[in-house]
């Protein structure tokens, strides 16, 4: 009887390992595309290219979305960021209809975001200075805003307030995210109170609010891999 031969190369793990690298790979492309989409949409508004802004704007909470869906994030993530996509389409458009749906698609990816912070503990003088932020925001703003819009707007800026507060407790990531949504959705109010607006209002709306959707998905996957870590 002949006895197997242990040097002879063996192949399969050279042949699977292809077929490991490209699940690896994927949330890296993802999100590679995102910032590229994101760098060509800060660009076009800084350059004026109006064109190149509608072009990249849709495909950047997609990517991202699916970035964070490989990755295995929570349903409610995922939801949270696809609507902030449906809120992001909606304000690209002319009636005035779809300026209410655009903040109603918002407000729902903010109700994902609180059930995805769930009962975690958050600090409560940050709520307080939230608070205080909310209030007196609110008070700026009333006067200028169309009065159909006063209370659509106070709703939403407390649930936006709600949520921001909240996202502190996924740690300092997500925090950090929550605080720069609320600045984006405040600049974006202000100019429809017709507030003394920054040079290139547009770009900082996008900016603070591109850097908001991505710290608070990077956020919630690192508290995610954390609770994994801390149960296994």
């Amino acid at each position: 009887m002949s006895t197997p031969d242990t040097t002879a190369p063996d192949t399969t793990a050279r042949t699977a390992a292809p077929a490991r690298a490209t699940p690896l790979a994927l949330p890296r492309i993802l999100l590679g595309a995102f910032l590229l989409a994101a760098l060509a949409d800060l660009g076009s508004l800084l350059a004026g290219a109006e064109t190149g802004h509608l072009i990249a704007k849709p495909f950047l909470l997609p990517l991202l979305a699916a970035h964070a869906a490989v990755r295995g994030a929570p349903r409610l993530l995922v939801a949270a960021l696809l609507f902030g996509w449906g809120g992001d389409v909606l304000l690209m458009l002319d009636p005035d209809w779809a300026f209410l749906a655009g903040m109603g698609s918002f407000a729902v990816g903010h109700v994902c975001y609180l059930a995805l912070f769930g009962r975690r503990r958050t600090s409560p003088a940050l709520g307080a200075l939230y608070a205080l932020l909310l209030a007196g925001t609110v008070a700026v703003l009333w006067s200028g805003l169309p009065a159909d819009l006063r209370i659509p707007v106070a709703g939403y800026s407390l649930l936006l307030t709600a949520m921001a507060y909240r996202s502190s407790s996924l740690g300092a990531v997500a925090g950090t995210g929550g605080a720069l949504f609320l600045l984006s959705d405040t600049l974006i109010a202000t100019g429809i109170a017709d507030l003394p607006q920054l040079p290139a209002p547009d770009f900082w709306v996008m900016l603070t609010y591109i850097a908001a959707q991505y710290l608070l998905a990077a956020g919630g996957l690192k508290a995610m891999y954390g609770e994994r870590r801390t149960t296994s």
